[in-house]
């Protein structure tokens, strides 16, 4: 292996780690960062899928999460937090400045587990840093109180 793609694959795993972790605080402008400017973000499974495509969109995802779960907490009394855990992150680099990647994620919430699934990612270098061209989202299950 050469250096050059140790950087790279050390790159993604960081840039997912920024994903979640931004994305769990709440801090939406830190998350559209690691996103290419057209980049594609797919909810859902094959077929029934919903596409968003570009920063103005992908926002919207964070924002209308974010107040639907802080809304559901308030309504249980509980504090509105959530924590993504990543695991078995595949990467598979193309060439110096392209790769795909999958992963595994969980979510716990002041109930607990509340949904699991996967990422099935396409990255690309993007003005000199490792972006997010492509993100599929899905959902392979959830707890009764998800």
């Amino acid at each position: 292996m050469e250096v050059w793609e140790v950087v790279a694959r050390e790159s993604i795993r960081d840039l997912v780690a920024r994903y979640n972790a931004n994305g769990d605080a709440g801090r939406v402008p830190q998350v559209l960062e690691l996103f290419a400017s057209d980049a594609v973000m797919e909810l859902g499974d094959p077929g029934s899928s919903t596409l968003h495509t570009g920063l103005d969109e992908i926002a919207l995802i964070f924002t209308g999460t974010k107040e639907r779960w802080t809304a559901e907490a308030t309504d249980r009394g509980a504090p509105p937090y959530v924590r993504h855990c990543v695991s078995t992150h595949q990467i598979d680099v193309r060439d110096e400045n392209h790769a795909t990647g999958r992963c595994y994620f969980f979510v716990i919430m002041d109930h607990g587990l509340d949904h699991w699934g996967r990422y099935l990612d396409e990255y690309a270098v993007v003005d000199g840093r490792w972006r997010v061209t492509r993100r599929a989202v899905r959902v392979d299950g959830r707890t009764a109180a998800g």
